[in-house]
């Protein structure tokens, strides 16, 4: 399991009736790797979420110094109401 422990800016893309429309949040996460994926990366934010979150299309974090963004490929609510959201980067 993943410590959540990294403070992180979140932008994340919707897809409404009105196009795609960004959002931003400040949070915290953890960076994980996806089994047997090595090119795609799993966040995991805690709960409470962001508002929308688990239908974001593309996400773009900055954590611990480092620019990630892609698209989001799968997204799973766990146990614990954290959101985990595997992305495959650009």
């Amino acid at each position: 399991m993943t410590t959540i422990s990294s403070p992180a800016h979140l932008d994340y893309g919707l897809d409404t009736l009105f196009g795609r429309i960004t959002k931003s949040t400040e949070c915290r996460v953890g960076l994980e790797p996806v089994a047997d994926d090595p090119y795609r990366f799993a966040l995991r934010v805690p709960a409470p979420l962001p508002e929308d979150l688990e239908q974001a299309k593309t996400i773009v974090v900055r954590v611990d110094g480092r620019r990630l963004h892609g698209t989001v490929r799968h997204t799973e609510r766990l146990d614990d109401d954290s959101l985990k959201l595997e992305v495959e980067p650009d």
